[in-house]
């Protein structure tokens, strides 16, 4: 489904991603681990056109990504859940859901996509008018997800959906990434929070200083050692 090969990106003088190759296959969850500062997120800016690479190639499906416009992935079908949730907070909970599909023509498919919206995340119907600012950090992170859900994404990127939420909100989110990859989306999660990424994943790549430097199947990255020590907090 999506492809990066041999990806080089740099921040001014630095380096920040090193011959980077992954591949998305069309209904997994696929996860991205990693330390701060490893390189997560300038991947994810990559894939989204925020970001051109120096060296190497794009796909998605047949299509190539690269030199690509943010807006022109977007209406291909790949929508970004961006870190720190970042949605609207003097605009009501709808109107954030609104904004999410704009590049939905159709009004009745924009009302379908609400209405699955509020079948993934209850608590947002419930406050469907209230400012998004009042929300939990739970709530808003919902609510961003939700907002990329509205553009009906072949592709869903998560970025960090975890962080700082309390554990039970984190199994809450958890639970309802997996049922979104089940109704048909895939998805690529960028997380820190590694146990409960891998727990829902298929496959992992382990990012270091800009460099894939492992990747595997999801449950047998979880049982690694070695991966354990660095990743898990096992021994």
């Amino acid at each position: 489904m999506l492809k990066l090969e041999n990806i080089d990106a740099y921040y001014g003088y630095i380096h920040a991603l090193k011959d980077v190759s992954l591949e998305i296959k069309e209904g997994n969850i696929v996860t991205l681990l990693g330390a701060n500062g490893a390189g997560k997120t300038t991947i994810l800016k990559v894939i989204s056109g925020l970001m051109k690479p120096q060296k190497g190639g794009i796909t998605f499906g047949d299509k190539s990504l690269t030199g690509q416009s943010p807006e022109k992935i977007v209406k291909f079908g790949i929508v970004q859940s961006p870190e720190g949730r970042q949605v609207f907070p003097e605009l009501t909970v709808k109107e954030n859901l609104q904004i999410g599909a704009y590049t939905q023509k159709d009004r009745k498919e924009a009302a379908k996509s609400l209405e699955k919206v509020f079948a993934y995340f209850p608590r947002l119907k419930e406050r469907e008018k209230q400012d998004a600012g009042t929300l939990s950090g739970g709530e808003q992170q919902m609510l961003a997800i939700g907002r990329a859900l509205m553009n009906k994404p072949k592709l869903l990127l998560l970025d960090e959906p975890s962080l700082g939420l309390a554990p039970l909100i984190v199994k809450d989110i958890f639970s309802i990434i997996r049922e979104i990859n089940r109704q048909g989306t895939t998805v690529f999660l960028v997380e820190q929070n590694a146990n409960q990424a891998l727990s829902i994943s298929h496959h992992a790549y382990i990012l270091e200083t800009g460099k894939v430097i492992h990747h595997g199947p999801a449950q047998l990255i979880r049982n690694d050692p070695k991966i354990k020590q660095a990743y898990l907090g096992g021994h």
